[in-house]
Formats: structure tokens, sequence, C-alpha cells
């Protein structure tokens, strides 16, 4: 069976980095939030077009089109056949609970990247863009936080979720990763 995987962690925690790493070295396909709301536009799909819809007019995409792009997504050959590290997705527990009905046993693992708060705010900050300023970084980050320890709980109570250290160089947290999944 393909690897179905989950990638996790606060913003500024690596996942983007890790998350092409792996894809690279287990022949996943990495899937973006963002890259898959603006494939599922550009392509025209009907959840793509209600969702160019709502953002065009500033509003956030709800559940019931995200989960919808999502199963379009998933459903593709490539994804089938060579398995998923979803990034951004599943955002709570009831887009879990959809993700479950799309792919039922094929996700296998949900990976937290943890690294703490203040490391996170240091690299975000060290990042020097325009909108990482400490009030936006704080609020972005209490949102992550609000949203994901429900998540967090919903992998843990499903026997799906490694805890990883994310903290050391790049190769170091491979590593560790590389280890998790190479039990599967």
């Amino acid at each position: 069976m393909a690897l179905g995987m989950i990638i996790l962690g606060r913003q500024g925690s690596g996942k983007g980095t890790q998350a092409a790493r792996i894809a690279h070295r287990y022949g996943v396909v990495h899937i973006s939030t963002g890259d898959m709301l603006r494939s599922a536009v550009a392509e025209g799909t009907e959840m793509g077009l209600e969702a160019k819809v709502l953002m065009d007019a500033g509003d956030l995409v709800p559940d019931d089109v995200i989960n919808g792009i999502v199963d379009e997504r998933l459903a593709k050959a490539d994804v089938v056949d060579g398995g998923f590290l979803l990034d951004g997705y599943p955002r709570t527990p009831g887009q879990a609970d959809a993700l479950v009905g799309f792919v039922g046993e094929r996700l296998q693992l949900a990976l937290n990247l943890d690294v703490s708060v203040d490391v996170v705010t240091e690299r975000m900050m060290a990042r020097g863009r325009e909108d990482d300023s400490p009030e936006s970084i704080a609020r972005r980050l209490q949102l992550y936080e609000a949203e994901t320890a429900p998540l967090l709980s919903w992998a843990e109570d499903r026997g799906i979720l490694t805890v990883i250290d994310g903290l050391g160089g790049e190769n170091d947290v491979f590593a560790r990763l590389s280890v998790v999944i190479d039990a599967i």
C-alpha cells in the first residue's frame, strides 16, 4: 500500500523543507493546501470554481469546499499509485474525519515537527518578511495552537501520531523523520 502521511508543525518549524525531502526520498506526492487550491482553480474543477468565488471575495474557503478539493486531488493516479504527504490539511478533527473517509487505511502516519514557540518566532523574524511582525507571528501561532491541539489528539487517539524533535540541522531532523517512516 502506498504511504499516506500528514505533516504538522508550527509555522517556521521546517515543514516545507522536510516535506520536500520526504517526497523526494519516498516517492510520495507532497500536497500543500495552497498549491492544491491554486491547482483546482486553474483546472476549473467544480470545487475549484467554488473556491475561486470565495477567495476572490476575500472569504475563507469552508470545510466542505476544501474537503472536496482534497478528495479530488487524492483520487488522481499519481497519489493513488505513489502515496501522499499532506501539508496544511487537515487543520481540524472534522477535516481529518473527512480525510479518513476519502483514503481509509491509506492514512498511516501523522508527523508533528515539534519546535518551541520561541524558536519558530526567532526563525520567522530572521526571514525578514513584511508580514512577519512580532504581533502577526504571535497571532498566527495562537491560531495554530487553537486549531491544532485537537488535531494532535485526534491523531494520537488513532495511533498514527509521531512527534519528531524539529530542532537541529536539516539533515538531523530528516534522519529522525526517516527512522519513523522507514518503520512503517
